[in-house]
């Protein structure tokens, strides 16, 4: 479970922002839960304001802690993006810290880097309250804490590059100190994939076997998509089952695969509609956006509450209706549904999930922040909490108006310059062509 996740000097974001998930009100727990950490986080923000850039880095942090040993090229350096509108940040660290809580222990895990190497990186447990060191590094070496197994982990710091994570190699020596935390990042952490096409394969695996699966055929059928049945089939995929699913816009690479290894069987889901002669069964591809967003979204949704962990997407309202959209965020919310404390980390501009569903506030308030980037370009996270809002306040409503923040600023110029555009049509085209100038 993530408490806590700190980053500094990584894209937009210069200065420490972080990100906090502890529960501020406790007349906001949801009914029957004890969790350590709020289920549900929702950012908010205009757009270019850095919600994207927050994901990226909690990203961005775990390819490091679960590949870095495989990416990193002796003496390459480290792959990173530092706040880029200021020369001094180009030479500072970037650093990324996370507060999680596994098995009732706290851990505390960061690193910090810069263009040549890793600069501090450090792991400390609290169990029963106290700080125990489990290992600490700077550039003058490694320190171990005195209940490791030291002479193992003497071997792992003599095969490490200084531009790879020591716990990248620690937790893949069997040291029981360092594996819960490299679990969290390598299985328990999950982004959403931002996906092209209508996600067969994880669509396919479960419309196969739909009666083990009730929770997400009942979700399809609640979400009022016309969907009466659902299921998958054998087809044969040559060029004629293609351009079934492409049209005249075949993928080059399908049609090299198709050329290389030849027609082969493949399993297709379907989605049956009912129309005045029955059931009608339509490829994936031939739904609206809409569901296939709804088809690729919500196995990953569905796992994350049957694995617990932590579940991170960006821009989770992208093609679905609000309300579909609230009703996936009230799965974490229940412990009925989320009997494993699983949490959901996400972004979007849709500032009607700050509001309510069937009575019921979407996101409670100390699960609600806010991005705004200053007057340099650097994002600045804060949280709802921070403006201590009433439990009964419309906070949709005060968030539109600009109370907490994080929204777009649109100034006159704009109404301005489209005004004049409009006045200036027919009448030689002296704002159309100075517009294409700046193109």
């Amino acid at each position: 479970m993530l408490l806590n996740f700190r980053v500094a000097n990584h894209r937009s974001i210069r200065d420490e922002q972080s990100l906090q998930l502890n529960p501020v009100y406790e007349a906001d727990r949801p009914p029957g839960t004890h969790w350590e950490a709020v289920p549900v986080v929702g950012i908010f923000g205009a757009n270019a304001a850095g919600k994207s850039n927050v994901i990226d880095a909690l990203a961005y942090m775990t390819r490091m802690v679960v590949s870095s040993h495989r990416d990193a090229e002796p003496d390459g350096g480290v792959a990173r993006q530092p706040f880029r509108l200021e020369e001094a940040a180009r030479g500072e660290p970037s650093w990324y810290v996370v507060d999680l809580l596994i098995d009732g222990i706290r851990y505390t895990y960061g690193f910090s880097v810069d263009d040549d190497r890793v600069v501090d990186e450090w792991l400390h447990s609290f169990p029963h309250g106290r700080k125990r060191k489990i290992f600490e590094r700077s550039v003058d070496g490694l320190e171990i804490g005195d209940s490791q197994h030291r002479r193992e982990l003497e071997l792992v710091e003599n095969i490490t590059e200084p531009n790879v994570l020591f716990m990248s190699l620690a937790a893949r020596s069997r040291q029981d100190d360092f594996r819960p935390v490299y679990d969290w990042f390598a299985r328990s952490l999950q982004f959403s994939r931002r996906m092209q096409g209508p996600g067969r394969i994880g669509t396919a695996r479960i419309l196969e076997n739909p009666d083990q699966h009730p929770e997400f055929i009942a979700l399809l059928r609640a979400a009022d998509l016309g969907i009466a049945e659902c299921g998958t089939e054998r087809v044969l995929l040559d060029e004629e089952e293609l351009r079934k699913r492409y049209g005249t816009r075949i993928p080059p690479w399908r049609l090299e695969e198709l050329e290389e290894h030849g027609p082969r069987e493949v399993m297709r889901p379907w989605i049956g509609h009912r129309g005045r002669d029955g059931i009608v069964r339509m490829d994936v591809s031939e739904e609206s956006e809409g569901t296939q967003a709804l088809l690729r979204q919500a196995p990953l949704f569905m796992g994350a509450l049957r694995r617990g962990g932590t579940f991170v997407v960006d821009e989770i309202d992208s093609s679905l209706h609000p309300i579909l959209t609230a009703r996936l965020i009230g799965l974490f919310q229940d412990s009925a549904t989320n009997p494993n404390g699983a949490q959901l980390i996400f972004t979007s501009h849709d500032a009607s999930l700050l509001g309510r569903t069937d009575g019921e506030d979407v996101l409670r308030r100390d699960q609600v922040w806010f991005v705004e980037k200053n007057e340099h370009g650097e994002t600045e996270l804060f949280a709802l909490a921070d403006f201590k809002p009433r439990q009964e306040e419309n906070r949709e409503r005060r968030y539109l108006s600009g109370s907490y923040g994080g929204v777009p600023y649109i100034d006159d110029d704009f109404a301005s310059a489209i005004a004049a555009r409009g006045d200036d049509d027919g009448k030689g085209g002296e704002a159309e062509r100075t517009q294409a100038s700046l193109f």
